[in-house]
């Protein structure tokens, strides 16, 4: 039992050492390899303690079918979140909430600089668009015009090439110049060195020199080599091998082309306003396996346009774009005149449901209107988790000090178990934030968890007394200990249970600040019950034995003995 005893104490040694890690800050102290990916971990915090936008926009769904709106709505937040995930700010929050028949959108930004930027960018209504192929002619036309935007660019890049090489051949050093010049990310620190290759590996211009027998190791080609990536100044250092075992290496200073490929698809006169709906479902085999696949359905006008564009384009495939960003490109198979599309492709149910919610973020334009906004500085969100944090600090503390002056030996243990609460939980707010179910921590959340510090210790309050009562009636102290735990389990799992039930009722008909009081109040009461529970009996059951059976003051004082005239 002893040896059973000390494994899971063991146990929760090393579970505490775990947490503290991921909880303290220790990064200086950890391998460099290590810090990069601790640094990566982090709480999640709110916009009252971080700073930044909170807007609140009325939807205006009054023109939309009742069949529709929720397809709507979800469109709305979809384009929201994708929009101010796209503005570059961290860990955006958008949610939508029903009071009485509106429904409101909640868009919450941290550390936004530019307010009115930010509102543009959400208030811009997506554009649905489809486009066809280009022809080969006007995909030439595009490249020349290119190329002749980029041509001063490209043309000063091949001065400067001419320039380097003229150094070269003077004698300056060619793996500075590399260091210095060369665009190639892939060779430029090691001064223009590449590995041995084979022919082949490289594209015909560069290998014409490279494999060149009349240029001799070490001589460097006197004439700039041309290349779809650049200008090359080309040096053969070392040759092995012969003819198929061939193998060369070189060092080169590259100076980039610039090129933009050309736009592959040209815009047609179908866009969403002329998509009824997208609706991902699953294909209707007679006798096969039925796979994912994403409904389109046009109205009278779209059906006509579709109808022509599918025509003139069998084979070929047809891009859909949602804000110029594509997100499909299907063949079309066969002429459509119904109006009824199918994008079907090796893609799961919920590929599909994402594709048919971009569809429907263009489809299905809902307007609405800013009704409300607030912005919180930094400073000021500093400064509130300064005071929230050292609140919680302070009440920690004071737990920690009555607990030891009233439970004396026992409430060393309830101390310890408090802090491996404390370094448990912030590991979970931390470890969440590498999940999609992150927890963000705002200033309502530190109210819940200030207030789960001092539930945290009530469990222990119940056992440690029925621990007592134990002890008072002569039995041992191992007896008393599982007597105590056996014992105060009901009061413990009905008191916390109602906290856990109302929290609940909170957490789903709460807005946000309320919601996250009462998911941090959930999560103290679990990680509080579980140390107080789990932890602190293995604690008890591995330190108590019979020297504190002979000590038992550092438990409780000693009985008075009664007079015998009573």
């Amino acid at each position: 039992m002893y040896k059973k005893n000390r494994r899971k104490f063991i146990y929760v040694v090393v579970f505490t050492l775990i947490m503290a890690i991921i909880s303290l800050p220790l990064i200086q102290y950890l391998p460099e390899d290590t810090q990069g990916r601790f640094e990566k971990i982090a709480i999640n915090l709110g916009l009252d303690l971080q700073g930044g936008l909170h807007l609140e926009y009325l939807l205006d769904l009054e023109n939309t079918p009742d069949d529709k709106k929720e397809d709507a709505k979800d469109a709305v937040q979809a384009a929201a979140e994708r929009k101010v995930n796209a503005y570059g700010v961290g860990e955006p929050v958008v949610w939508l909430s029903e009071r009485g028949s509106d429904t409101f959108m909640t868009v919450e930004i941290p550390g936004v600089k530019d307010v009115e930027e930010a509102k543009n960018v959400i208030q811009k209504a997506p554009i649905l668009q489809f486009r066809e192929e280009k022809t080969e002619e006007e995909l030439a036309t595009d490249k020349a015009q290119m190329d002749e935007m980029l041509a001063p660019m490209n043309e000063q890049s091949k001065e400067e090439a001419i320039g380097v090489l003229e150094r070269v051949k003077n004698g300056d050093d060619f793996s500075d110049l590399a260091k210095e010049f060369s665009k190639d990310p892939g060779s430029a620190e090691n001064g223009g060195e590449l590995d041995f290759v084979k022919k082949g590996d490289f594209v015909p211009e560069f290998e014409e020199i490279l494999f060149n027998d009349e240029i001799n190791d070490g001589d460097i080609h006197q004439e700039l080599v041309e290349t779809d990536f650049g200008w090359h100044i080309i040096k053969k250092l070392e040759t092995r091998g012969e003819g198929d075992d061939k193998e060369v290496k070189g060092q080169h200073i590259l100076f980039a082309k610039m090129s933009v490929p050309a736009e592959p698809y040209k815009a047609t006169d179908l866009t969403g306003a002329l998509l009824d709906n997208a609706l991902a479902d699953y294909s209707s085999n007679m006798g096969g396996v039925s796979e994912p696949q994403v409904n389109l359905v046009f109205n009278s006008e779209g059906a006509k346009m579709f109808a022509d564009i599918t025509k003139r384009n069998l084979g070929k495939t047809v891009a859909i774009y949602v804000d110029d960003e594509i997100v499909s490109a299907p063949t079309v198979q066969s002429e459509i005149v119904d109006g009824h599309a199918v994008i079907s492709g090796s893609f799961d149910i919920e590929e599909a449901k994402d594709l048919a919610r971009r569809l429907n973020e263009g489809a299905l334009p809902v307007p609405f209107e800013l009704v409300s906004q607030q912005s919180v500085e930094a400073t000021l969100g500093a400064e509130a988790l300064e005071k929230g944090m050292k609140a919680g600090l302070i009440g920690l503390v004071l737990v920690m000090i009555y607990m030891i002056i009233y439970y004396r030996f026992f409430g060393v243990i309830a101390s310890i178990a408090l802090g491996i609460y404390a370094v448990t939980l912030v590991s979970i707010f931390k470890l969440s934030g590498l999940t999609p179910m992150a927890i963000t921590l705002t200033l309502a959340g530190i109210a819940g968890l200030v207030l789960s510090i001092g539930m945290a210790v009530d469990a222990n309050v119940l056992i440690f007394e029925r621990i007592k009562e134990e002890l008072r009636m002569g039995k041992g102290i191992k007896r008393a200990v599982d007597e105590g735990f056996r014992r105060a389990w009901p009061s413990i799992r009905d008191g916390n249970l109602s906290t856990i039930i109302t929290s609940l009722i909170l957490y789903s008909m709460g807005t946000g600040f309320v919601k996250g009081f009462a998911l941090i109040l959930i999560i103290g009461v679990l990680a509080s019950m579980f140390t107080a529970i789990v932890i602190v009996k293995i604690i008890m059951k591995y330190v108590t034995g019979e020297w504190l059976e002979k000590r038992q003051w550092l438990i409780m004082p000693k009985a008075r003995s009664k007079s015998k005239s009573e």
